[in-house]
């Protein structure tokens, strides 16, 4: 098998390149959550104060579908929000997520993952420039170029948080 950040056919070469790092990085995710039973999807490490795949998922679904609608350049609706947020909890901590399936939260974010396909079929190269607002007070500016490579990066960054999860769950489970 070969690896390799060819662009999507669909998409202009650049937005392509960036979308298929995040088309793998999705990918991944998929495959290192699978086989996962609800109680690893809740486990929350062996202390029980780390964050869980559920949460994981949730979180990444919550930050893609936000850049989603800003790479749109539309505000993400109240009814979404309700849905998937909020970002934070009052703890400044990922809320909790408890008793969600994997393969619910995985079709929630597939749901994103295909909308941001399609809005990206519609991007030109030169809307990569475009810069948008972030963060949790809209302070911060970035392009939609670097967005897109968040996307992916942030992905990956947190299978990190899920393999370890799953190391310790396959730890402690042997133990109970």
């Amino acid at each position: 098998m070969i690896f390799d950040l060819k662009g999507e056919p669909t998409m202009s070469p650049i937005v392509g390149m960036l979308f298929s790092a995040v088309k793998e990085n999705n990918r991944r995710l998929q495959f290192i959550t699978s086989g996962m039973s609800q109680e690893e999807v809740d486990y929350q490490g062996p202390q029980q104060n780390d964050n869980s795949t559920a949460q994981l998922i949730r979180h990444l679904t919550y930050v893609d579908l936000n850049w989603l609608y800003r790479i749109k350049g539309e505000t993400l609706p109240i009814s979404l929000m309700e849905k998937y947020g909020p970002m934070i909890d009052d703890n400044d901590k990922l809320p909790l997520v408890k008793g969600k399936s994997r393969n619910t939260l995985m079709t929630d974010y597939e749901m994103v993952m295909k909308k941001l396909e399609e809005t990206c079929t519609q991007l030109t190269d030169a809307d990569l420039d475009r810069v948008v607002l972030f963060g949790h007070e809209n302070e911060k500016q970035a392009t939609i170029r670097w967005g897109l490579w968040h996307i992916a990066d942030h992905s990956r960054y947190h299978q990190a948080h899920i393999n370890q999860l799953r190391k310790w769950y396959n730890e402690h489970s042997v133990n109970r």
